[in-house]
């Protein structure tokens, strides 16, 4: 029997010898190799953590010393060895488990995490609870681990947490594990990455080293003296300054894929009071070749076979609205040179790296920094320039206070391309872009637009850049219905506000052709256009593609109170949303019109108020009643209610 599968939790990793947890890394590895390949997930990550993992429960006593991973991609292994091993196969899929961790998925996660940068401030909560619960004293205390990412590190949250962990807590347990891959899921920026990097690669510093492990060897009994040489060696050639001036005790960097290094490492850490900082040195896809060279197309794949790597499909796939964006962009920055680009470490994922090759003194990569990059892009437009800042839903959510403050306020004129709208698939709910429409529309001076298609998101981000003001341009992940564009005449603009008929029923005509029942126009918004079409054409009903979340076409909803059900559909919250906005519109209208004597029926279509798990994004908007088949059961339930109304 293998070792792996003798473990279903970390008291059996605490029965192995050294030996038997180098095997244990070694088969852990291949089974997560093995599974991911089938099913999908994150795996350059977690092929990057399997000794540190195998280490960090085999010294420490989870689930009652709390253990954050940050981001959380990379705790495959640490499912594996809590518990989950054989539901790995389900991970990221409808009903299995999540690719982060999640406190309602099992009491060894201790926090959930997928947003970066939040392990620090976390683990500080409950170092701090533990004190006033009475559980930081004696040989037993709790101790508190986070296992921070270097691209992770370069945020100002983890900065604002250490600043705070070090401020008069020298006797609370918190180790703070710095994972330095040199690789986030784009290539990493800023001072501190190229700190790390300088240092990591200085030969100095490497002999230094050495030279410290073989004086240690032969004269064990000069520790105080080796102390005092380390002191004063650390602060010229390590980062140690840096984190001991937070008030941490700095050690490494060590190598993260030596268990002989790591485990005595952790060990003497364990015993230690105060704020401890270790840093470790690892490299993403370790073990497997392909993941080595290639990280980041390794990073989140979906099956494949591991003994051929990822093979393109030779079919030609229809062009992502992440793609659509990146030809956008840079087809008009050919044409204005004051247009620049910006991303907060997604570079691939918001399709800009052609841009970034093209225009490399246009483009800026500021890192996990989203605050930074809106109030950044908001001194860019004050001075001239156009910026558009490329961000995902989920994470502009991280910077709301800067988007209303610096850039709303002031009325500056900064683009936001906003992908992952909607629900996002796998990653699920700490990923899904359900609330942009909500907490964008509230905001004054702002411009909210939704496409139905490619074709109109690149025409609304055209539109964006006439428009004096701030503006949003929010788009689905993944691929549209595959509308055809020609780059080289496709620059065309939007009336602003204004919506599109995409199917009329003529007052007087064969409205109410589905069992008799009354008039239904449909009012949709982006990604539900086109389900909403093909639900008309069963019942016979309107629809209008609404383009516009603010301003809201008021003519075009003067038009839709006439119909006895208008049916409002969205990828948004419900709460706050595009529905309501239509509503409250035609509510007012409905007051004063001369020609009804009551308010139509409205139905809200869109997402509800809990948070939706991960699966495939098809199944999720079945799940919630937004495919054709869905959104047909309500309207026919709304329709029947009605009927019973008159």
């Amino acid at each position: 029997m293998n070792i792996l599968d003798s473990v279903n939790c970390p008291a059996d990793v605490k029965k192995l010898d050294r030996n038997e947890l180098k095997t244990l890394a070694t088969e852990l590895r291949e089974y997560l190799l093995a599974s991911v390949s089938k099913s999908g997930g994150h795996l350059s990550s977690n092929l990057g953590t399997i000794e540190l993992t195998v280490a960090i429960h085999y010294v420490f006593n989870a689930p009652f010393d709390k253990l954050i991973w940050d981001v959380g991609h990379q705790s495959y292994p640490h499912k594996i060895l809590t518990g989950r091993k054989r539901s790995l196969s389900t991970i990221r899929k409808f009903g299995g488990i999540s690719g982060f961790p999640k406190r309602s998925e099992s009491e060894y996660d201790a926090f959930g995490t997928a947003h970066s940068s939040t392990s620090i401030s976390a683990i500080l909560g409950m170092a701090v609870a533990a004190r006033v619960l009475g559980l930081s004293e004696g040989e037993n205390r709790r101790r508190h681990i986070a296992v921070i990412g270097d691209g992770a590190l370069s945020a100002g949250m983890a900065f604002e947490a250490l600043n705070n962990a070090g401020n008069g807590n020298k006797d609370l347990d918190i180790l703070v594990i710095l994972n330095d891959n040199e690789m986030s899921i784009s290539p990493p920026v800023g001072a501190l990455s190229s700190y790390l990097a300088r240092l990591l690669t200085g030969k100095i510093y490497s002999s230094a080293r050495e030279i410290s492990k073989q004086f240690l060897r032969v004269i064990p009994p000069v520790l105080e003296m080796a102390k005092k040489i380390e002191g004063g060696a650390k602060g010229l050639l390590t980062p140690s300054t840096l984190f001991e001036e937070f008030g941490f005790n700095y050690f490494g960097p060590i190598d993260g894929h030596d268990l002989d290094a790591i485990v005595p490492a952790l060990r003497n850490l364990r015993n230690l009071k105060g704020p401890q900082f270790l840093h470790v040195v690892t490299r993403k896809g370790r073990g497997y070749r392909r993941a080595e060279v290639d990280p980041i197309l390794y990073h989140g794949p979906g099956s494949f076979d591991p003994n051929f790597g990822i093979i393109s499909s030779k079919k030609p796939k229809k062009r992502t609205f992440s793609q659509i964006f990146g030809d956008w962009l840079c087809d008009v920055a050919e044409q204005d040179n004051k247009i620049v680009g910006i991303t907060p470490a997604m570079r691939e994922g918001s399709g800009m790296k052609e841009f970034s090759g093209k225009f490399p003194d246009r483009y800026f990569d500021v890192g996990i920094a989203e605050q930074h990059a809106v109030t950044f892009a908001a001194g860019l437009a004050c001075d001239g320039l156009r910026p558009v800042v490329a961000i995902y839903s989920t994470f502009l959510q991280r910077a709301y206070d800067q988007f209303i403050h610096d850039v709303a306020l002031q009325n500056l004129p900064v683009l936001f391309a906003i992908d992952r709208a909607g629900l996002v698939g796998a990653d699920g709910a700490t990923h899904a872009g359900s609330y942009d429409l909500s907490y964008l529309r509230c905001v004054p001076n702002i411009t909210v637009m939704a496409p139905k298609d490619e074709l109109e998101c690149r025409r609304m981000l055209s539109t964006a850049l006439l428009i004096k003001g701030p503006s949003a341009v929010r788009y689905p992940r993944g691929a549209g219905t595959g509308a055809i564009i020609d780059r080289t005449v496709d620059i065309e603009t939007l009336p602003v506000g204004k919506a599109e008929v995409c199917r009329s029923v003529l007052r007087g005509g064969s409205g109410k052709g589905f069992n008799n029942m009354p008039r239904v126009i449909f009012l949709a918004f982006g990604s539900m256009v086109s389900p909403c079409i093909e639900v008309a054409e069963r019942i016979d009903a309107a629809v209008i593609n609404m383009r516009f979340v603010k301003p809201i076409d008021i003519d075009a909803l003067r038009d839709a109170i006439v119909y006895d059900l208008i049916v409002t559909v969205e990828e948004n919250v419900i709460a706050g949303g595009a529905g309501a906005a239509c509503t409250e519109v035609i509510n007012e209208l409905s007051e004063f019109s001369e020609e009804l004597h009551r308010v139509p029926k409205i139905l809200n279509l869109g997402l509800p108020d809990r948070f939706i798990d991960h699966g495939d994004a098809k199944e999720l908007l079945a799940a919630e009643g937004l495919d054709p088949k869905g959104i047909l059961e309500s309207v026919t339930m709304a329709l029947r209610s009605l009927e019973k109304t008159n």
